[in-house]
């Protein structure tokens, strides 16, 4: 029920307001959040790659309903790749793309214009050879992603498509994507949905995670395991030997702020370690879905709103 109540609160513009007011919550924000401009986010992506880590880059922002903000957006990561150029830094890295923030939701022609935004997105980091990921938002979305995905993969085979195991669609979504070429991130989820589409229980999200995963490690593609959960973990390792994997065949992410001890020790292994940097003024949402996974993240929120007050 917490959970529930912090991802409806996530979308609220009456709490967002409260939150957005208390006085030390960008400091708590920071702990997730590379800052809300480009520079402080690149000076971040600096400190991850000099340990071994790798990063996919998320300007934030959702659910836009403005031509010009869709625009804008898109504009961001353009600002982002060239940045990335200048500084010779580009290699390894990789940009995830909401569709919604790139203009999915928009009332008139959504798709096509997300479609012709994340097309630009994809030329650009191409030209400078970093790769593309589809970030999964709502089960609504996930049609269209899927579709905008086949459409860009027809240009850029590597753009990956992120796939959420708490979708009880899932693991079929996985078989169609794991053939050869294809990066899939899997994350259990971190939207609230009904029931009648998602399976809502800590175990039963687990169970679906692990089934969708082991398509996956199966699959001809490129699987990319996006958990901080030590059991998912071990049981991903596990999986790479019953597959006979190579280190270089997979990826693990996590991100950023969230078990750093265990990113350093996986890149230290050998693995390729890819941290999810998000920064940006819309941190908002993004904020209120981290509090709503783990429950420490919230006591560590509450606990500083007690100490101010």
């Amino acid at each position: 029920m917490l959970r529930t109540a912090l991802l409806a609160a996530s979308r609220s513009p009456q709490i967002r307001t409260m939150v957005e007011k208390f006085p030390l919550t960008h400091a708590i924000v920071d702990r997730f959040v590379a800052g809300d401009a480009l520079d402080p986010a690149i000076a971040a992506y600096k400190e991850l790659i000099a340990t071994g880590r790798t990063v996919t880059f998320d300007h934030l922002g959702e659910d836009t309903l403005d031509v010009s903000q869709a625009t804008a957006t898109t504009d961001a990561y353009l600002l982002l790749l060239k940045a990335l150029e200048e500084n010779g830094i580009a290699a390894g890295a990789d940009v995830s793309i909401k569709l919604t923030a790139v203009g999915q939701s928009l009332p008139v022609d959504g798709e096509k214009i997300a479609l012709e935004n994340a097309h630009r997105i994809c030329e650009a980091a191409a030209k400078i050879g970093i790769t593309a990921s589809l970030d999964a938002e709502d089960h609504t979305m996930a049609d269209g992603q899927l579709s905008i995905a086949r459409d860009l993969r027809v240009d850029f085979p590597s753009v990956a498509v992120v796939v959420q195991a708490y979708l009880r669609r899932a693991e079929g979504d996985c078989r169609d994507l794991a053939h050869a070429g294809s990066r899939v991130r899997l994350c259990k989820g971190a939207y609230k949905e009904p029931e009648s589409v998602a399976f809502q229980g800590k175990h039963d999200v687990d169970l679906a995670y692990v089934r969708a995963l082991k398509v996956l490690m199966a699959g001809d593609g490129y699987p990319q395991v996006a958990t901080h959960d030590p059991n998912m973990i071990k049981i991903a390792g596990q999986l790479v030997e019953w597959n006979n994997r190579t280190k270089d065949s997979f990826e693990y992410q996590m991100l950023y702020g969230i078990r750093p001890e265990e990113q350093l020790r996986l890149a230290a292994e050998g693995n390729t370690m890819r941290i999810y940097l998000a920064y940006g003024q819309e941190w908002y949402g993004y904020f209120m879905r981290r509090l709503a996974e783990r429950p420490a993240n919230l006591t560590f929120f509450l606990r500083a709103m007690a100490t101010r007050s």
